[in-house]
């Protein structure tokens, strides 16, 4: 999960900044509102290196069948 959430880190975060910059600007310069925004696009970030890996993983099982395993 990691390799990939260092994979996408810059990128991520630019675009969270990104978010939570406009949303301060576009709701009258509400913190709560962009603390809001930052807290859950960073849990989402992380959430979604988990489910990345996870899947990714599942792929390569499935890539590197079991020698007894029927083809």
């Amino acid at each position: 999960m990691w390799e990939h959430y260092r994979k996408t880190f810059v990128g991520t975060q630019l675009v969270i900044a990104l978010v939570v910059a406009c949303v301060f600007v576009f709701f009258g310069r509400n913190w709560r509102a962009a603390a809001t925004f930052l807290a859950v696009m960073e849990f989402s970030a992380v959430l979604g290196a988990g489910w990345a890996a996870r899947i990714r993983a599942k792929l390569e099982r499935r890539r590197v069948a079991l020698p007894l395993e029927p083809r």
